[in-house]
């Protein structure tokens, strides 16, 4: 059976939160809001947890798991390297609507998918979901939607799709309307821009100082 916990009043969020990460260290699931849609978690170094995320969304390893983090110093342990084009990028959306795909750190011992070495991050602009990934750690956050269906911007819509196969629910309210992080691909020297989203080409090209377009 899972639980919904209502993140809008202090008491039921301390306890959501509590036994939210109760959940994640024990290799189970959980949804949580963010700024963008809501989004089914586990812990990010755990395979099993992150296969079980998988299966409760109908998908394959071919489409690897984002991983979201609670702060900037988080990122330097889970990459290569961040390069000043990174960096320049989370100062100006970080915490946001921006996700930053970078050469994992060839040490970490986890499981995503078929990531071909790299890893998709981002720190949601999300009190409750920062909480909790500042008390657990990284999480690999993937929509919390069956695969082909909408993304969820209630905790009441992601439990229509995807039940009893999470077992903690956080309850946010409304995440607004949905719209979906913006994609950087920094894996190759120069950005491309993978999927435009919440953070406009506009907005990075300025950051940046070159003009981008989707699929530079």
């Amino acid at each position: 059976m899972s639980t919904v916990y209502d993140c809008t009043t202090p008491e039921s969020r301390e306890q959501g939160l509590a036994a939210a990460a109760n959940i994640v260290r024990a290799g189970g699931l959980c949804v949580l809001p963010t700024d963008t849609v809501y989004g089914i978690g586990a812990d990010a170094f755990d395979a099993n947890a992150v296969r079980a995320l998988l299966a409760a969304k109908g998908r394959g390893p071919d489409m690897p798991v984002p991983v979201l983090v609670g702060s900037w110093s988080t990122v330097d342990g889970l990459v290569m390297s961040v390069p000043q084009q990174a960096r320049a990028l989370i100062e100006a959306f970080w915490p946001g609507g921006l996700s930053l795909v970078l050469p994992q750190a060839p040490s970490l011992n986890w499981d995503l998918g078929e990531t071909r070495g790299t890893v998709n991050l981002r720190m949601p602009l999300h009190p409750v979901a920062l909480d909790l990934l500042r008390e657990v750690g990284p999480m690999a956050v993937s929509s919390a939607n069956r695969s082909g269906q909408p993304p969820a911007s209630t905790a009441t819509e992601a439990r229509d799709q995807l039940g009893d196969s999470v077992q903690v629910y956080l309850d946010g309210g409304p995440s607004g309307e949905p719209v979906a992080s913006t994609i950087v691909d920094l894996t190759q020297g120069a950005p491309r821009v993978l999927r435009e989203g919440a953070v406009t080409l506009a907005e990075l090209s300025e950051v940046l100082g070159v003009d981008l377009a989707a699929g530079d």
